[in-house]
């Protein structure tokens, strides 16, 4: 496998996992309905795991493009290589939640509230502040960095030996720093289906927040720059 569709379907499996328990606890009539915060940390946390075991071998499993930056600030990976791997993670993101729209197609029918559509798609805050909701993100995007440059391999990216590791790395983040904005920590996982939730054709939706849609762009970015001038500085 190429490590373009190694990015691609490891971040699209992380979205079927990860939108699809999303799906599965806001939508109506599923049964896994109102079953709460520590199911969606699971389904995601298990989602990195399978998406990362799968792609390990091929790309490293960057499968976050914040990810891939840390790597190429700490010099752990080529700059020339950023591009082709940002791109196959947006668009694996963006497959993973048209699976998931595919296979939630009757529950978002008999959803009315648009917010709960959305929220299948892309974070949003709970309170919105914008750049406290920025700061949340580089936090947590900065825990999840400075552990994947400890675990990566040199030139490379995470070795499949680390899929559990730096799956719990994401549980962990869920379950601590994922309250204030939905822990995005990673732009292709927000901004890739927040694109499919504007062009799918899902009844009641609402529009698709594009006011916010910058916060967990940014925030990750800083906060994988920020680990990995740490990284170089004290601890590589």
């Amino acid at each position: 496998m190429s490590p373009f569709f190694a990015e691609f379907f490891g971040t699209a499996i992380i979205i079927v996992f990860g939108g699809g328990v999303v799906a599965n606890v806001l939508l109506d009539k599923t049964k896994g309905n109102n079953s709460g915060w520590i199911v969606i940390t699971f389904g995601w946390a298990v989602g990195v795991f399978t998406g990362v075991l799968i792609a390990a071998p091929y790309s490293g499993a960057h499968l976050n493009p914040a990810v891939t930056l840390a790597l190429v600030l700490a010099n752990k990976f080529s700059l020339s290589l950023l591009p082709l791997y940002v791109s196959a993670q947006i668009l694996g993101a963006m497959f993973g939640a048209f699976l998931v729209w595919l296979a939630y197609k009757k529950h978002f029918d008999a959803t009315a509230d648009g917010d709960s559509k959305l929220a299948v798609f892309c974070t949003a805050p709970n309170i919105r502040s914008y750049w406290y909701n920025v700061l949340t993100e580089i936090i947590g995007t900065y825990v999840l960095a400075m552990a994947v440059l400890y675990m990566a391999k040199p030139d490379v990216g995470l070795g499949a030996l680390n899929a559990l590791p730096v799956a719990l790395v994401v549980l962990g983040l869920g379950l601590s720093l994922g309250g204030p904005t939905g822990y995005a920590i990673n732009p292709a996982r927000d901004l890739g289906p927040r694109i499919m939730h504007f062009f799918l054709p899902i009844p009641m939706k609402r529009d698709s927040d594009w006011k916010y849609s910058w916060v967990p762009i940014l925030g990750p970015l800083l906060g994988a720059a920020i680990a990995a001038g740490m990284f170089v500085l004290f601890g590589a």
